[in-house]
């Protein structure tokens, strides 16, 4: 989730609709300077009896981002507490209870991505090492209850903490127990927008089956390929879920700004505080009728918060973010942005990977999407086939997009090896949550602590 600071530059007051729309029309570019943006995050846990450190504690998480600026992290505060890391590979920050989340900078090519998330899990591993904490890659934490998670001190959390029951049963999971790999993409205009949402938010559904890492909840299986996934279906509904809107004709930005202004909001940033907004209109805001600022109007940098609260499958910034993965290790988290800039940033692979799926009604799509995390790759997609029937078709979409690319590296290796773990999935026919669930039914015979040697970076 976003990390908020104050900038000290000038934040205009939005005076009109025009500046909303100007929010997403700001991230037009030409193709050759579209970028690649990775996040992924983490589970922190104690090597000596695997609990998951709280900030305070001797040798916990507030330790752990002291111990990383000794590779040029500059320390974000919130009040007197650090809660972030900027640097020249992005931003290190803080999920709800500790997992640590490597924001990304903006990249030219895959090989750029893997090279950083290379270093990111190098200088973690080595804190990490000596301050007896490990890392684990998974989609959910296997084993714990929320009882058993600590708090993050930032203001954010509080106020959506409080909220989160009241408007489904399953938000506080989504903020405690979870982690996943996002991709961030550009566009060059408000077509070129539209074609991108469309593809990437009908073939979301099949990242959440390549990736599905969350099978186990509080020591057992939880009868879910993706539990992280399933945990999306009982968040918020009015700020989750596949969009209908974005397949009508003559969708654009305009349209995504009606969605955001009807998405309930949760708070306000004002001199380095959070005020709990939760549950007020975003609209009132910008007729100066919001009751927590009585007469103040919103600001660009309010909307752009705003923004970061709506959580779809997929989400519109002034970039495209693919949210539909969950968290794995270091192979799948340069899979991710292979899989979604092969389709999405050739023009021919994403004509292709359109014509996959444009014919999918939207009673189809949202079958789909409610049946993968539990079927995973045997999940439906209408006329009696399943999305198993299209995973390898996509794959070689997005090797020859990545091809076409003709992103080079050093060796003169192109992009198209970062798909090889996906190719390996599709072939065994049996996606990563299916695997650990043979390992604890077979070798570990129910002990899910082996979970914690295998899956570790």
């Amino acid at each position: 989730m976003s990390t908020r600071t104050d900038s000290g530059g000038i934040d205009p007051v939005i005076e009109g609709r025009d500046q909303l729309i100007a929010a997403f029309a700001k991230g037009e570019k030409p193709p050759e300077r579209w970028r690649i943006g990775t996040e992924h995050e983490k589970f922190v846990y104690s090597m000596k009896d695997h609990h998951a450190p709280s900030y305070e504690e001797k040798g916990g998480i507030h330790t752990l981002l002291i111990g990383l600026t000794r590779y040029g992290w500059t320390p974000v505060f919130e009040g007197e507490n650090i809660i972030a890391l900027s640097g020249a590979d992005g931003t290190i920050s803080l999920e709800p209870a500790g997992q640590l989340e490597l924001s990304g900078a903006p990249l030219e090519n895959l090989h750029e991505t893997c090279a950083e998330t290379g270093r990111h899990l190098e200088q973690v591993k080595y804190v990490g090492d000596m301050l007896g904490m490990g890392f684990l890659g998974l989609g959910m934490w296997p084993d714990k209850a929320r009882a058993d998670l600590p708090i993050m001190p930032k203001g954010r959390y509080e106020i959506m903490l409080r909220h989160m029951p009241r408007v489904g049963s399953l938000g506080l999971d989504m903020m405690l127990r979870t982690c996943t790999i996002q991709t961030n993409l550009d566009y060059g205009s408000e077509a070129d927008m539209a074609k991108k949402f469309r593809t990437s938010l009908a073939l979301q559904p099949l990242a959440t089956a390549l990736f599905a890492n969350s099978p186990f909840t509080e020591g057992k299986p939880n009868g879910f390929l993706s539990f992280r996934s399933h945990i999306w279906s009982d968040t918020d509904p009015h700020r989750t879920g596949m969009l209908p809107f974005v397949f009508d004709e003559g969708f654009g930005y305009e349209q995504y700004a009606d969605y955001a202004l009807d998405v309930p909001m949760y708070f306000v940033f004002r001199e380095g505080k959070y005020i709990d907004a939760s549950g007020l209109s975003f609209r009132d805001f910008l007729e100066g009728k919001l009751s927590v600022l009585p007469g103040e109007k919103p600001t660009e940098k309010d909307w752009e918060d705003h923004l970061s609260t709506a959580f779809p499958e997929v989400r519109l910034k002034s970039f495209l973010e693919m949210r539909g993965a969950d968290g794995g290790p270091w192979g799948r988290i340069c899979a991710l942005p292979a899989l979604w800039v092969g389709l999405l940033y050739d023009n021919g692979a994403l004509d292709a990977a359109w014509d996959l799926v444009k014919g999918w009604s939207m009673e189809e799509r949202q079958v789909l999407r409610d049946s993968v995390p539990k079927l995973g790759l045997d999940a439906p997609i209408g006329g009696g086939r399943t999305l198993r029937h299209i995973a390898a078709e996509a794959l070689e979409i997005a090797r020859s997009g990545l091809a076409a690319r003709g992103r080079l590296n050093g060796a003169g290796d192109n992009e198209t090896g970062y798909l090889t773990e996906l190719h390996e999935i599709v072939a065994s026919g049996k996606v990563p949550a299916e695997r650990l669930l043979e390992r604890y039914h077979g070798e570990w015979k129910g002990d899910l602590s082996r979970v914690y040697a295998e899956q570790s970076f």
